[in-house]
């Protein structure tokens, strides 16, 4: 599993607090306040976990970055570093509750274009990033044929079976499938709570019938190791909008009851040397509840007093950081540790910093500049 999740930034019009009054499906219960900044903060967090996975907590060619295994690198902290993988679902959690937000009263173009402009720019620069540094003579890592390399600017690789150049794009995959399920079925016909929930209802559904079924067609839709997470974030943001409510605490309980099952089926193996790491089943859904329990805590307001300016920042670094984190993350590794003899324990927190800055210089010269002209391209006359 080679991974992370692509989540957009909460827009600015976000509100945080608890309702004033009781809401009901026509009237959100907004609180006074900015923007989610506690959201971005758990969006970097996720990202940063992943990370821990990339660099120290699974074998395959980041052990040519470090010139043997992680295991040996850090013997103590690759156990732990082999959870990170999970803060893809808690990125899924996240964005299902971001897009709803994003969505709510949005007309299609307006949403299609806010989620075109915010994920292809820093991306196309991460795939040419990455095609560069893999193409340096002294960079042992194998590059994509120029068709495959062309095909990957689509962020369509995978279904058409492309070899993929930036290993993370597994999870741009599942984004795009949830988007287009959300614009057909939420956005095109106006978000209301009412459509929202039979939404989850009928997604939840569609996920066990999959399973149960085995056709590969449904699979590919519905996506079932994916969808409850998705799910989750739209009922919590339900419960952020509207207050506490029996139903959208339903959604969020039973999404997560089919979740960790997917999470644990997905990670969990027998202990055996075969393997790089053995993840215990009980940590596997602890993560995930740690994972929901801190999203749950944005939606009901607790995490209001965490609105420090800095988080924004914080918040905008994640998507470029997860893009280029894993394979230009390789190549530092292997100058730093191979190259000029910095210990592991330094060139791992080193790399991370470096990889931070490289998504800070994205988000700046090209996150900045091209957003808002593609946004505006694709939906003339629209802010938002």
């Amino acid at each position: 599993m080679t991974s992370e999740a692509v989540l957009p930034a909460a827009p600015p019009g976000a509100r945080t607090g608890r309702p004033a009054r009781p809401a009901t499906a026509s009237s959100p219960a907004h609180g006074k306040g900015g923007r989610l900044r506690a959201l971005d903060g758990l969006r970097l967090l996720a990202a940063l976990m992943v990370a821990l996975y990339h660099y120290g907590g699974r074998g395959g060619e980041v052990q040519q970055a470090w010139g043997a295994s992680p295991r040996r690198e850090f013997p103590t902290l690759s156990g732990v570093f082999a959870y990170g993988c999970l803060g893809v679902q808690i990125f899924f959690v996240i964005s299902g509750f971001v897009i709803c937000m994003s969505g709510w009263g949005r007309p299609l173009r307006s949403f299609f274009a806010s989620r075109v402009s915010r994920l292809y720019p820093a991306y196309w620069a991460a795939i040419a990033l990455v095609t560069l540094a893999f193409a340096l003579p002294w960079v042992a890592y194998r590059t994509v044929s120029p068709s495959d390399l062309l095909v990957n600017l689509t962020m369509l690789q995978q279904p058409v079976g492309a070899q993929r150049v930036l290993g993370v794009c597994w999870t741009l995959w599942a984004e795009l499938r949830f988007y287009a399920l959300f614009a057909l079925f939420v956005v095109l016909p106006g978000a209301t709570r009412r459509r929202v929930v039979l939404f989850c209802a009928v997604w939840t559904l569609a996920t066990v019938v999959t399973t149960a079924s085995h056709v590969e067609l449904l699979r590919v839709v519905v996506m079932p190791e994916h969808s409850s997470f998705f799910i989750g974030g739209i009922g919590l943001y339900l419960i952020h909008r509207f207050g506490h409510d029996a139903l959208a605490w339903g959604i969020v309980a039973v999404s997560f009851l089919i979740g960790q099952h997917y999470a644990v089926a997905g990670l969990w193996h027998p202990p055996g040397p075969q393997y790089f790491s053995y993840r215990s089943p009980y940590v596997i859904i602890a993560v995930v509840a740690v994972g929901y329990a801190a999203v749950a805590a944005v939606a009901v307001g607790r995490l209001h007093w965490a609105n420090w300016r800095w988080l924004t920042v914080a918040g905008a670094l994640t998507y470029p950081f997860y893009l280029v984190h894993e394979h230009l993350g390789w190549v530092v590794i292997g100058g730093l540790h191979r190259g000029l003899r910095i210990p592991s324990y330094a060139a791992f927190p080193l790399t991370i910093a470096l990889m931070l800055l490289l998504a800070w210089l994205l988000h700046r010269c090209v996150e900045q500049r091209l957003t808002p002209v593609l946004r505006t391209s694709l939906a003339p006359g629209r802010g938002r």
